[in-house]
């Protein structure tokens, strides 16, 4: 195994310093296959000038495409995925691209409390291809990711709804920043996964700005605050925050039949 070893590993050296891209573009072939994606992508990236403008040129870019995603190298392998539809929109690669672009991208995306613009570059682009290709075999795989995409942003909404919440009054009313938050995740993410949590922070925060409000408002508030109750128990019956919503309930209840 050692001497193999040594024989492989002779024969790549000598492929670094060949001048023959035939020969080389063979051997990235076959160190793909066996799964040695550097070594492939080292091959490709040498022959890929000398294939330019040619019928070959296509396949070094796809090639150079899954060897980066070979070597989980996502971003990388995204651009070569992107820079194969713009050259070949139509070659016989480009439902793969268009997948993979999105897919690459997909596993590229961020903790969801970072920033998201890998996430909404993966939506959009499985986007497109799912547009283009709508029955493709790779379609039903890009929904399902696509959804677990908006799924993140709508998360991402949820931590930043939390953070007004618990804010509070601390130099301003951010419990009207948290309402407003809630809202537009539930607008913009529909049939999301926390949709249960961003109701009840609307819930929680008209709720917090009904008791903070200033007297002459506080009707007002509580009317607001009791509307958004009855909406979240018929959506969410038997929700955890059950208990905790029947309390202010109560209160709410006080202060609009209050004289």
């Amino acid at each position: 195994m050692v001497a193999l070893l040594f024989v492989s590993c002779g024969e790549y050296q000598k492929l670094l310093k060949s001048r023959d891209p035939e020969l080389k573009y063979e051997a990235a072939l076959r160190y793909f296959n066996a799964g040695q994606y550097v070594k492939s992508q080292t091959l490709l990236d040498d022959v890929s000038a000398y294939y330019k403008g040619t019928e070959r040129a296509q396949e070094v870019v796809i090639y150079l495409a899954r060897s980066y995603m070979g070597q989980k190298s996502w971003s990388s392998a995204a651009e070569y995925f992107q820079a194969y539809l713009r050259n070949y929109p139509k070659g016989d690669h480009a439902a793969e691209a268009s997948f993979q672009t999105g897919h690459c991208l997909y596993l590229d995306a961020p903790d969801p409390r970072l920033d998201q613009d890998i996430t909404v570059r993966a939506i959009d682009a499985y986007q497109i291809f799912i547009d283009t290709y709508p029955d493709n075999a790779y379609a039903p795989q890009a929904r399902k990711e696509q959804e677990e995409l908006y799924d993140r942003l709508a998360y991402k909404e949820l931590l930043s709804a939390r953070l007004y919440y618990n804010l509070g009054t601390y130099l301003g009313n951010n419990y009207l920043s948290c309402e407003i938050t809630a809202k537009n995740a539930l607008r913009d993410y529909p049939g999301n996964s926390w949709q249960e949590e961003l109701n009840w922070l609307l819930l929680a925060s008209k709720y917090q700005q009904m008791v903070n409000s200033v007297e002459s408002r506080k009707k007002e508030r509580a009317r607001e605050a009791d509307d958004e109750y009855y909406s979240f128990v018929t959506a969410f019956p038997g929700s955890r925050h059950q208990r905790e919503a029947e309390r202010m309930h109560k209160e709410i209840l006080k202060t609009v039949n209050r004289n």
